[in-house]
């Protein structure tokens, strides 16, 4: 699924929180967030914004996914402006080894060698924002919040908050998140990066979707558009083939 093809574009995955793929690092934009159709706004008073963002950084702080060592196996598709086919399709393993440590390996690719390029500059995005660790998370210290609206896309009721970064730095998103009103996970993020990430980078919209994966609450797909400069506009979806598998830790040094 491609959703607003039209809006921006990711050259380089942001990482959300930590070990979010979904917050990258290229990403920059002139902005606007979607709302679907299908929601629907719950007629009831705001609930309080303060017990929100407890609950939200408590449950962030208790994810097991930072602290276990796993691997996936990743898949993007990247687009040149509205071809419908992809220009180029690439592979990647992904490990992660608590607390910081993330690598990756290219096992695939096809098509222009462009893509390669776009994702292994994504990936090492990703290896750098690991190392950064709560700079990047969803919380308090790097973001102010404000309550939007709670509604329905699914079964699931969900607060949609808005977040504004406290710093203009790289990797901190201007932007939506939907947070689910029963666990307080985030289960989206739609939104652009606050300080333009690259030279490169002119304008990129970005959502990043989450989801339970043995346990752990990981990122399970990116959708970003971007108009690189000189190059034009450039889509980019990536999603993991299955779920992550437990790896061993990597050895301390």
């Amino acid at each position: 699924m491609r959703r607003n093809t039209q809006q921006g574009l990711v050259v380089a995955w942001m990482a959300e929180n930590r070990n979010c793929l979904v917050l990258l690092s290229l990403v920059a934009t002139a902005w606007a967030i979607p709302y679907s159709s299908h929601g629907q706004e719950a007629k009831v008073a705001p609930p309080n914004l303060s017990s929100i963002l407890d609950s939200l950084e408590r449950i962030g702080e208790q994810n097991p996914a930072l602290s276990r060592p796993y691997e996936v196996t990743r898949e993007y598709k990247v687009f040149h402006a509205d071809e419908p086919k992809p220009i180029s399709a690439v592979t990647a393993q992904i490990s992660f080894s608590p607390p910081d440590t993330k690598t990756f390996t290219i096992t695939d690719a096809q098509g222009h060698p462009r893509g390669k390029q776009i994702v292994s500059a994504i990936l090492e995005q990703e290896v750098v924002s690991a190392k950064e660790g709560h700079k990047r998370d969803i919380s308090r210290f790097n973001y102010d919040f404000v309550f939007l609206r709670e509604q329905n896309l699914g079964v699931v009721p969900e607060y949609v908050l808005h977040i504004t970064p406290k710093r203009k730095e790289k990797g901190l998103l201007l932007g939506d998140i939907w947070v689910d009103a029963k666990t307080y996970r985030i289960r989206q993020i739609i939104g652009v990066p606050v300080k333009t990430p690259s030279f490169w980078i002119k304008d990129l919209h970005l959502t990043v979707q989450f989801a339970s994966v043995n346990e752990m609450w990981l990122p399970v797909s990116v959708h970003a558009i971007a108009a690189v400069r000189f190059l034009g506009i450039y889509s980019l979806a990536g999603h993991n083939l299955a779920p992550p598998v437990a790896a061993a830790s990597t050895p301390s040094r």
